[in-house]
C-alpha cells in the first residue's frame, strides 16, 4: 500500500494538470526510497520502476498499459490488470499471506538497483533506445518547464 503522502503528491500533480507519467513518478520515487532504506530490494532498476508503476496504476493513476509490441505480453497483461484494479472500487482487503510473501521475496534482493549510479545507467540506456529527434523534443519540453528568473 502506498504511503498517504505519496498519494497526496500524485493528486496534487493531477490538480496541476500534469501528465499521468509525472503522477506515477511519485510512486516510483517512493519505491526507490524504500529500497534505499532497506525495506526491501529489487533485482534490477527496471523491476523497481515496474513496481512503482504498478502501485500507481492500482492507486488509480490514469496510466494506461503499454501498447502492443512495446513490451512482452506478460508485462502488458500485468499492467492491464493493475490498471483495471485501480479503476474499480476495492471489493476486499488484499491477501495478507500473499503480501507478506511478496515482501519476503523482495527482501532477499539487493539495494544496488536504487543507487544513483544504477539509476543513471538505466536512464542512459533508456535514452539510447530513443531517436535523436525524440531526445531533442524531450529536452525542449523539459526546458519549457524550467523556471526563468524575472528581469
Amino acid at each position: 500500500m502506498p504511503e498517504r503522502k505519496t498519494i497526496e503528491r500524485a493528486r496534487e500533480d493531477k490538480r496541476e494538470g500534469k501528465a499521468p507519467t509525472t503522477q506515477a513518478g511519485e510512486f516510483v520515487r517512493e519505491e526507490m526510497e524504500h529500497i534505499r532504506e532497506g525495506k526491501h530490494g529489487a533485482r534490477s532498476t527496471k523491476q523497481a520502476i515496474a513496481i512503482g508503476l504498478s502501485k500507481a496504476r492500482r492507486a488509480g493513476v490514469d496510466l494506461p498499459p503499454p501498447e502492443k509490441g512495446k513490451v512482452s505480453a506478460k508485462t502488458r497483461r500485468s499492467a492491464e490488470r493493475a490498471y483495471q484494479k485501480g479503476q474499480e472500487e476495492p471489493k476486499h482487503q488484499p491477501s495478507k499471506k500473499r503480501s507478506r510473501a511478496i515482501v519476503h521475496a523482495l527482501q532477499r534482493e539487493g539495494t544496488e538497483p536504487a543507487s544513483p549510479r544504477a539509476l543513471s545507467a538505466h536512464a542512459k540506456q533508456a535514452a539510447k533506445k530513443r531517436s535523436p529527434a525524440q531526445r531533442s523534443q524531450a529536452a525542449r519540453k523539459a526546458a519549457r518547464t524550467r523556471w526563468k528568473k524575472p528581469g
